[in-house]
């Protein structure tokens, strides 16, 4: 018998306006498409499904709905911290949910965090500098790594990146920091330009049943000229299809190994559950370097770098979201065996509105 999953998620559809935001403010949170897609999965795999915008109301009538588990894809509105928010109010209710733990949410969403926690697992990662002010001094160190690469300290999927984020000097580095810092309200990273190839490393599980996929290298020659450096915003929301995607990478064997073994010590030293991907550059002389570390990585059919590496490796969109779904049932000690679906799945809402079912409806599913 299935289980009783809430699908909890932000819907760009249903985000807050903010006035004089940036265009990208809510590049991360997923379209009505993607979230529909995956209760589909989820139906396909033999479980009720809930789904549920994650607002605070709708968290705080959660234990109503009596769910076994809950599918967290929330990447939150505010806060440093926002993907984390949804976990701790979980594990508040001691509700078992899909997914990292608040801590991890919050250091793979805080870069330079991250960063730290990466160079104190001794994992390379390049020379950085958080930025809270565009006038404070340049670490030495840095001021002999021109060019610089500046990006916001605490989002994701290209936000705030453009090829001005890559500056020569420092008087181009403090005005975009101070861009930044002005624009998206929050401290800038900046750190050393790595030259090089840009590689991702999926995986789903855990411990001793932790699945690495193929290695994806994200070949930016097809892109206009203005755009071959980086896999930028513009690149992942507007150009997504325009670059090659080489799954698995052309890499020497070696180098796949020392790849795949960096991601899943980066995986385990901020404390990754279930899911994620670990990005990567590679300089001209052949040395990786860890970029971030996604803990909440898209999910969207066909296009997402996950569902991308997981299809080259034989796994379809609804076998990859079972599968998650599998592992975080494992850590619980919950049984989550798929069965065949006998009846017509039921319609997910079409409404510009939080999709959410009434306690009412949901208590008779």
């Amino acid at each position: 018998m299935g289980l009783r999953v809430v699908l909890l998620d932000n819907l760009d559809i249903n985000a807050p306006v903010v006035e004089g935001a940036p265009p990208d403010l809510w590049s991360e949170l997923d379209s009505v498409s993607t979230f529909e897609a995956i209760a589909q999965a989820l139906r396909e795999g033999g479980h009720t499904v809930i789904p549920m915008e994650g607002t605070l109301a709708n968290l705080a009538r959660l234990p109503r709905y009596r769910p076994d588990i809950v599918f967290n894809l929330c990447e939150g509105h505010f806060g440093e911290s926002r993907e984390a928010q949804v976990p701790a109010i979980l594990e508040m209710l001691r509700i078992p949910y899909v997914g990292a733990k608040p801590l991890a949410h919050a250091v793979g969403l805080d870069k330079p965090m991250c960063k730290r926690v990466l160079l104190g697992c001794g994992l390379p990662t390049p020379p950085f500098q958080e930025f809270r002010r565009p006038d404070e001094p340049l670490r030495p160190e840095l001021a002999e790594e021109f060019p610089l690469f500046v990006k916001p300290a605490r989002e994701g999927t290209g936000m705030g990146i453009s090829h001005q984020s890559i500056v020569q000097d420092e008087q181009s580095l403090r005005a975009r920091v101070e861009w930044l810092i002005r624009t998206y309200r929050q401290p800038a990273l900046v750190e050393k330009f790595i030259d090089g190839r840009d590689l991702t490393v999926g995986m789903i599980g855990n411990d001793d049943d932790l699945h690495v996929f193929p290695i994806m290298e994200v070949d930016l020659s097809p892109l206009p000229e203005d755009q071959r450096l980086l896999y930028g915003g513009v690149v992942k929301k507007k150009l997504y299809r325009v670059p090659r995607y080489l799954i698995p990478a052309p890499l020497a064997e070696e180098t796949t190994a020392e790849v795949k073994r960096l991601a899943v010590a980066a995986y385990r030293a901020i404390g990754g559950l279930d899911m994620s991907r670990v990005d990567f550059r590679l300089d001209r002389q052949g040395k990786p370097w860890i970029l971030e570390i996604n803990t909440i990585p898209g999910l969207m059919p066909v296009d997402s770098d996950l569902v991308m590496v997981a299809e080259a490796d034989g796994i379809s969109h609804t076998e990859l979201i079972n599968r998650i779904l599998e592992a975080a049932c494992r850590r619980y000690g919950l049984t989550a065996a798929r069965q065949p679906r006998r009846q017509a799945p039921r319609p997910s809402p079409q409404r510009k509105e939080p999709l959410v079912l009434s306690p009412s409806a949901a208590e008779g599913t």
